[in-house]
């Protein structure tokens, strides 16, 4: 059965991945740690003190009015809170260090691994909900990292110095008053458990709230034109209430273990005050044990509700941790074979023999189809909408692989060599430019950073880029923006054919490089392109059939299948598929009689 890219398919009990974070991760930083739980000890035992203290300022101090222990009884208060603040300060200071690093080692592993991702993980799952594991999920993991294993050693070793203050004034007595504490671990491991589930519901929520956004946001000239902001707003709204929903459902499960904790707590300090009051009473104890008694027990009593409360916060963290795990576990499909070879220096011929390919179930794409490129020339796949053309591209650099038949460069399976040596030999054109929020210097250098001034110049000169380039406010080092929002369409189709000019590749796909451009920009951007296609062998996409129609050969494809191929005119001549969406696209009287003087030659 098939599942959600990027999610775990078992789910893991906490245990088992607090063992995973920890060989992972955690263990790098023991020597860190160690250090930090010496000043978890320094802060538990100095909260501790405070607590045998309180024996005797009251007996020998206050009982017995010795003025002598006055300033040295001070002086130890003092530095015992001196202790504690210093340790505290130190213990926060190197967890959170840890923690901090932790984070950023598995922000570092989960962009990494979806680097080398299929695209199809990625197009299944939404750029929003890829954010919302960097951001919010890992923010919660962070809470188990830097929070709950921080405030699970200072909270425990402060109880079990606080627990020796109690036995060590009246082991009885501490004896039942402690044993009233383990009655609570069952309910909290009970609201425990739902907190993990609503946790993941909320993360899943927060990661579909993500997706809308980037939706909408990137889409928002859309959004306008069709004054469908009210719409948009109300599709957000019911997410953001859900969202909201479930955090209040968060909120109410946490909170639940306070009525549990002060009912016990109120227990014990009765106890102590039926108990050893009557014994204060009976001359049976002095006042100043009582004291430090009652005192260690309520300092116990904050750490001991924090503990509880820790529970909450690391289903919370767990949810998070399957979710990101989760992640790092869905290995690629489409990876190197153990055997792949580099691509061989070749020229740059193209197959595709019998090959089968399909989305999914019942989503098929390419059937059969047989498609040759002879190295050097330019061949042009048309055809209607949904017809298979963008699929035969993607297959190339193995986007996707075909489930069926081969696609060779120079003859090697794709499947056989490096992808890095296979895609090192391909350049890639498309309608929709990808640009970065850099200069426009690193948006021509993508490809080949290490590209110098001169070489972007030139690549940029042969896209005819260099002159408007020279007319931004800082030329070549101007920031073009989010997906290059600051230039024109004809602007950033020119830097992408810098780019794949600077990049100088043997191999050239053009993905409907034209179409979304106004007369103007098609002739300068067609200009660039004839300057890029010279010595490569190039597969391009059109749907305007007047770009293709001095292509070398033609593949015309429809449902998949390769229907008719064929220079333009004896395709014209055919009066088939393609003379039909010709005439469509043209009807001059030019064109009419080529067609009639090709069928009389045939």
């Amino acid at each position: 059965m098939s599942h959600a890219p990027f999610e775990a398919t078992v789910e893991q009990s906490a245990q088992r991945l607090m063992r995973r974070l920890w060989r992972d991760h955690v263990r790098h930083y023991v020597g860190l740690l160690g250090v930090a739980m010496v000043f978890m000890v320094f802060a538990a035992v100095s909260t501790a003190a405070l607590a045998w203290l309180m024996g005797p300022i009251f007996d020998n101090l206050f009982a017995e009015k010795n003025s002598a222990l006055l300033r040295p009884v001070a002086a130890g208060v003092l530095a015992v809170f001196v202790v504690k603040g210093i340790s505290t300060f130190a213990q926060a200071v190197l967890m959170n260090m840890v923690g901090a690093r932790i984070i950023a080692e598995l922000q570092l592993r989960m962009f990494g691994h979806l680097m080398r991702s299929d695209l199809a993980d990625f197009h299944a799952a939404g750029s929003g909900n890829l954010v919302a594991r960097f951001t919010f999920d890992v923010r919660q993991l962070s809470t188990v990292v830097s929070t709950v294993i921080v405030a699970f050693g200072r909270d425990a070793i402060t109880v079990v110095a606080l627990v020796v203050v109690l036995f060590t004034n009246d082991w009885q007595l501490a004896l039942v008053t402690t044993l009233l504490f383990p009655a609570s671990i069952y309910p909290i491991v009970k609201l425990g458990r739902l907190v993990r589930r609503v946790s993941r519901r909320m993360q899943s929520e927060i990661g579909q709230l993500s997706s809308t956004l980037s939706q909408v946001f990137q889409g928002i000239r859309h959004v306008k034109a069709y004054n469908a902001q009210e719409r948009e707003t109300a599709r957000a709204g019911r997410i953001i209430w859900k969202v909201a929903s479930l955090t209040q459902k968060m909120t109410r499960l946490g909170a639940a273990t306070h009525p549990v904790m002060e009912f016990l707590a109120g227990l014990a300090v009765v106890a102590i005050i039926l108990y050893g009051g009557s014994e204060v009473i009976a001359g049976e104890r002095t006042p100043g044990s009582f004291v430090s008694f009652i005192t260690a027990l309520l300092l116990a009593y904050e750490p001991v509700k924090k503990l509880a409360r820790l529970n909450t916060q690391l289903q919370t963290g767990m949810a998070a941790a399957q979710r990101v795990f989760g992640l790092l576990d869905s290995p690629p499909k489409i990876t190197d074979r153990p055997d792949a070879a580099a691509l061989p220096a070749g020229e740059g011929r193209i197959r595709l023999s019998g090959v089968h390919f399909a989305y999914g179930p019942g989503i098929p794409a390419l059937h059969g189809v047989d498609i040759d490129v002879p190295a050097g020339q330019t061949v042009a796949l048309v055809g209607p909408s949904g017809a298979g053309k963008s699929t035969v591209l993607n297959l190339i650099p193995r986007f996707y692989d075909v489930q069926r038949g081969a696609v060779s460069v120079d003859g090697h399976d794709v499947r056989d060599v490096t992808m890095r040596s296979l895609r090192d030999r391909i350049a890639l054109v498309s309608q929709e430019v990808t640009l970065f929020d850099e200069t426009v210097r690193a948006n021509i250098a993508f490809g080949r950073p290490d590209a110098d001034d001169g070489e972007i110049e030139a690549a940029a000169r042969a896209a005819a880029a260099h002159d408007f380039i020279r007319q931004l406010p800082d030329g070549y080092d101007t920031v073009v923006g989010e997906h290059g929002v600051k230039l024109s369409g004809g602007q950033r189709q020119r830097l992408s054919i810098a780019r794949a000019m600077l990049k100088n590749a043997p191999i050239l796909l053009l993905d409907e490089a034209t179409s979304a451009l106004d007369t103007e920009s098609e002739r300068q951007v067609q200009a660039a392109l004839a300057q890029l296609m010279v010595g490569r062998t190039t597969l391009m996409i059109a749907h305007r059939l007047s770009t293709v129609k001095d292509a070398d050969l033609i593949y015309v494809l429809d449902d998949g299948h390769v229907i008719e191929r064929g220079a333009h005119r004896a395709l014209i001549a055919q009066r088939g598929i393609y003379a039909r969406l010709w005439s469509m696209q043209t009807d001059t009287a030019e064109d009419r009689p080529t067609a009639d003087a090709a069928a009389a030659a045939d």
